[in-house]
């Protein structure tokens, strides 16, 4: 099992400006720096990272800073997370057209696999047909992450057609992409992370860590919420995945190399427990 921390906690997470009037350009940003929070993620121990699609976006341009980052910190670029409506038939086509630009940006810069969010609740409700449109969706970003060579995985994530167990059990039904959970948006769902983890083995593809305050909804570094993550991680290895844990902090109210050398602390430990 191999450890890495995605860049979200340097600066949050935004979209795009350009994206309020024109689909194809929203993408997904951490507002600080990239670099840096490379340079923070290697010195905490980690050994890859994951980063928006729009971040890589911006330098595509000029890629060696990052790149030289990378490789003096020793982090590898695993994923590149992105995301989209995907219930929308008048819009799916530009969402298409950046997600292909996503997974160029993915090849560009070394990553491997390709994660998506996203399923949007329309304001009059939800009809059953989204899930559908959604799993077919989800399908083509299958396909065009395996035209460039990538691996694709979707994110259950609140705020989306996705949030409950129940929903995550409907979507999976309609759609062969792989399962990315995020410990805390499937707790705060209503979920148990290690129970959805175990229900779908065969489609575990990339794995998203956090933990939460469930009372207020607050993300934290790994153990300090209230997710039982050990049973998570041994539930991750009941399946056979043998890859990369991605811790996945939102924000904090401290420093995010703090944040990130306490969650790389807690996993070590819980990994240092499993049977040789």
């Amino acid at each position: 099992m191999r450890i890495a921390h995605h860049t979200i906690t340097w600066g949050g997470v935004v979209g795009h400006p350009a994206g309020v009037t024109s689909v194809k350009d929203l993408y997904y940003l951490s507002n600080g720096s990239i670099v840096d929070a490379v340079r923070e993620i290697g010195a905490a121990g980690y050994e890859g990272t994951e980063v928006f699609d729009g971040n890589l976006a911006a330098i595509a341009d000029d890629p060696q800073p990052f790149l030289d980052a990378l490789a003096s910190a020793g982090v590898e670029l695993v994923s590149v997370y992105s995301g989209a409506n995907f219930v929308y038939a008048d819009a799916l086509p530009d969402e298409m057209a950046r997600l292909r630009r996503a997974c160029e940006l993915a090849r560009q810069f070394g990553a491997s696999r390709l994660v998506v969010g996203g399923g949007a609740r329309r304001a009059e409700g939800t009809p059953d047909e989204d899930y559908d449109r959604l799993g077919a969706a989800l399908d083509r970003v299958c396909d065009l992450a395996a035209e460039h060579g990538l691996e694709a995985s979707y994110h259950p994530h609140l705020s989306t057609i996705v949030e409950s167990p129940a929903e995550l059990e409907r979507l999976m039904a309609v759609t062969r992409i792989g399962f990315c959970p995020d410990t805390a948006h499937l707790a705060a769902g209503g979920g148990d992370p290690a129970t959805l983890i175990r229900r779908y083995p065969e489609r575990l593809a990339h794995v998203h860590l956090k933990d939460i305050d469930l009372a207020t909804g607050t993300f934290l570094p790994l153990g300090q919420g209230d997710l039982d993550l050990d049973d998570v991680v041994r539930a991750v290895v009941e399946t056979g995945y043998d890859s990369w844990l991605v811790v996945e902090l939102d924000s904090t109210d401290g420093a995010p190399r703090d944040a990130a050398a306490v969650s790389h602390a807690h996993l070590t430990e819980l990994l240092s427990r499993l049977p040789a």
